[in-house]
């Protein structure tokens, strides 16, 4: 079946299900649909790229929403690649971006690129800075305690002054 050559951007989140068949055809493996619907609720801004009655693309920006963007998921089923969609989901990604940072400083916006998408995302002004600033970061893939556990430092158990007991 043969893609349609049009599509319409809709400013809205994806629903999990069709984030994850996104991050799926985009080779990103799965994540757990409690978790990308507690991140999908988190984001500043999001769009989904829609052709033929189906979400084909999507992106979304997480941060602050004042002087610090992330675009995040930018992703196009393979049959819609090559054909505008992933261009047009980043300039409108920019354009929120422009029109909502803070009037009167800069605005870092950041993302990171899949391997081979670099000369995609220069094409917007994005840019590899090293060695002067490096991108970095943590994966954190163990379960973080649970709430009281962090809040008495692990044990759970509390003496009569709200301290730990040894």
């Amino acid at each position: 079946m043969e893609p349609a050559k049009e599509f319409e951007i809709t400013v809205r989140r994806p629903t999990v299900a069709e984030h994850q068949m996104l991050w799926q055809a985009a080779g990103w493996g799965t994540v757990d649909s409690r978790m990308a619907e507690a991140s999908l609720a988190r984001s500043v801004h999001a769009v989904v790229a829609e052709a033929e009655g189906r979400v084909v693309g999507m992106g979304r920006i997480v941060g602050d929403g004042v002087m610090y963007f992330y675009i995040q998921d930018v992703a196009v089923l393979p049959g819609y690649r090559e054909r505008g969609v992933g261009r047009a989901i980043m300039e409108r990604l920019l354009a929120y971006i422009r029109a909502n940072r803070y009037e009167q400083g800069l605005a870092f916006v950041g993302l990171f690129a899949s391997p081979g998408k670099e000369g995609f995302y220069e094409r917007f002004g994005f840019r590899d800075h090293s060695p002067g600033m490096t991108g970095m970061f943590l994966v954190m893939e163990d379960a973080a305690p649970a709430r009281e556990d962090r809040e008495t430092g692990g044990s759970g158990e509390e003496n009569s002054e709200g301290r730990e007991s040894p």
